[in-house]
């Protein structure tokens, strides 16, 4: 775990400017402990040597001693202050930029369990880098900006008590390393260990419903118990740990302050070393070694959060889907070629859907049809962008003559301002039913006709009738409220009222019952006529049914076992 990682002031800009005031703010530390110590020494030191020393000397000393404390006291209120407000700042960057990097992975990296790891790590996993920002990095940076200033100044008031801590010092670093490589491999395993709980239970509670209509809501509990045990046991074992090397870097500092001072009292009781000169040293030896200390007691704090980070930038180091520049045909001439399509199933050594081929014309409607698990949903997000081909291409014939442009050039915003889809799981966002309907969360949304034949459309309007506020029914987080084909409903009751030409619809029928089912249908049937080009994702032979064409897609898991 390096002390100061580059990643991190690549990837945050308020780490760095908060870098700079810190080492500037170093500097001035380094300055006020000096004249604190020169100013302190001449005082006492002429007054325990029987010299003279006038009241105007004496006044303007404490008066010098009280700007010095003041500076200093200033200082740290202007680091602790702009420490929270940096950590803060940078926590939320790295959160911006995990959030946007996982959309940009797309569903593949979510089928992999990715998502739930990477929202355990910008929740709590990231929470951890306010101790490093506020506590160890300050710190660590005084290392580098007071100790060396300070050993100079001794170096020039006794070089003897320089040459001694100049030895000692190096002694710190060393346990440091030794003690941190130990304490690296506690936080890491901590960090796992909470990454894998923070998915477990959030795969829990997603799959609570289910597990509630099958009665196996308390099975889990087991596997939840043991891994919360894996992650006490993890961070026990990191406490004991920061309570061993905390207690040797004390006893390291301690002893090497204590070697200066038998070395200055010596020379003092022997004659050779002046008191003034002596006293400056014993005040200048603990500030020397002061930073390093704090590196040694801060640095067990902010483990966790270097950990965290490093996860952040080993997310942030998977490479997306790459983004196109070429604007979007217009998809209501244009015709979509899958070119021997084939996709690795995440976390599988097989392919699915494989060797995937089929002409999307404009205004047709077709059904990818095929049993579970033969790349279906995955053919879809291809047609999204939002997976790459392992193998093939996606080609959009622009249907004016042009030449046939591949989708990887195309730039993805204006390729989905033409797309309407309805995925198995639609996203639902807290707010009202009308306000997820018409995607407007301002608390300003009105029912309009457009918005109620779209509703009608989807066999939504009986769902609003039977809600206890209608239209202003509130919706939790995820479509809490709403059943899970109500939700089904209201998200195909979003695609009948954009008018975008191409439609994906993924088992828009599975959560329905037959009558519900056969008007779903009919609406479906409709957007054909009205010249919209529709993809299915279809399992249900009433779905196929309606299609123009349909295409088997297959994999090779599934082609392989067929003999």
């Amino acid at each position: 775990m390096k002390p100061l990682d580059p990643r991190l002031i690549k990837h945050a800009r308020a780490a760095r400017s908060y870098i700079v005031l810190t080492a500037v703010l170093g500097v001035i530390m380094s300055v006020a402990v000096v004249f604190q110590a020169l100013v302190v020494a001449r005082l006492v030191g002429t007054l325990a040597s029987g010299g003279e020393l006038t009241a105007k000397a004496l006044k303007n000393g404490l008066i010098i001693l009280a700007v010095i404390v003041a500076v200093r006291v200033a200082v740290a209120w202007v680091q602790e202050r702009f420490a929270h407000r940096a950590a803060t700042n940078t926590i939320a960057e790295l959160r911006g930029a995990v959030i946007r990097h996982v959309v940009a992975l797309g569903p593949r990296f979510e089928a992999e369990g990715g998502a739930a790891k990477a929202a355990q790590l910008v929740t709590r996993g990231l929470d951890a880098l306010d101790a490093y920002f506020a506590r160890y990095l300050p710190q660590l940076l005084m290392v580098v900006t007071v100790t060396p200033i300070l050993l100079v100044v001794a170096g020039f008031v006794d070089w003897v008590s320089a040459i001694i801590m100049f030895a000692t010092i190096p002694l710190i670093p060393i346990f440091m390393i030794l003690i941190g490589r130990l304490t690296e491999a506690y936080s890491a395993r901590r960090l796992k260990t909470m990454a894998h709980l923070g998915a477990q239970v959030m795969d829990l509670i997603t799959g609570l419903p289910t597990l509630k209509a099958l009665g196996r809501e308390h099975g889990p509990a087991g596997r939840v118990r043991e891994l919360s045990q894996a992650h006490q046991k993890a961070t026990f074992g990191t406490v004991k740990i920061a309570f061993l090397s905390g207690a040797a870097l004390e006893l390291i500092a301690t002893l090497s302050v204590a070697l200066v001072a038998v070395s200055v009292g010596l020379r003092l009781q022997a004659g050779h070393m002046a008191l003034v000169d002596g006293l400056a040293i014993i005040m200048i030896a603990p500030e020397i070694y002061l930073p390093l200390r704090n590196v040694g007691a801060h640095f067990h704090a902010s483990a966790n959060g270097v950990a965290a980070s490093n996860r952040v930038f080993d997310l942030l180091a998977v490479p997306a889907p790459a983004d196109g520049t070429r604007a979007a045909p217009d998809l209501t001439k244009a015709s979509i070629v899958f070119d021997n399509v084939s996709v690795q199933a995440p976390g599988r050594d097989y392919q699915a859907p494989t060797g995937l081929s089929f002409r999307l014309p404009p205004g047709s409607l077709m059904a990818l049809t095929g049993p579970n698990g033969a790349g279906k949903s995955t053919a879809a997000a291809v047609l999204l962008g939002l997976t790459a081909p392992t193998e093939g291409r996606v080609l959009v014939e622009p249907g004016d003559g042009g030449e046939p442009i591949d989708l990887a050039q195309i730039d993805r915003r204006s390729w989905w301002e033409q797309i309407a889809w309805a995925p198995q799981r639609p996203v639902l966002l807290p707010g009202t039913v009308l306000e997820n309907l018409l995607e407007s969360y301002d608390g300003e949304a009105e029912l309009t006709p457009e918005a109620e034949a779209a509703a009608r459309a989807a066999s939504f309007s009986e769902v609003v009738a039977e809600l206890p506020s209608g239209w202003r029914t509130p919706v939790g987080q995820g479509g809490i409220g709403l059943s899970v084909g109500q939700r089904q409903r209201l998200a195909l009751a979003r695609v009948f009222l954009r008018g975008e030409p191409l439609v994906i619809l993924d088992e828009p029928t599975a959560h329905l019952d037959a009558a519900t089912e056969a008007q779903i249908l009919e609406s479906i049937t409709e957007l054909g006529r009205q010249g919209r080009t529709v993809l299915l994702v279809a399992h249900r032979p009433a779905l196929v049914s309606q299609a123009h064409t349909s295409v088997a897609v297959e994999s090779t898991a599934f082609s392989e076992a067929t003999p």
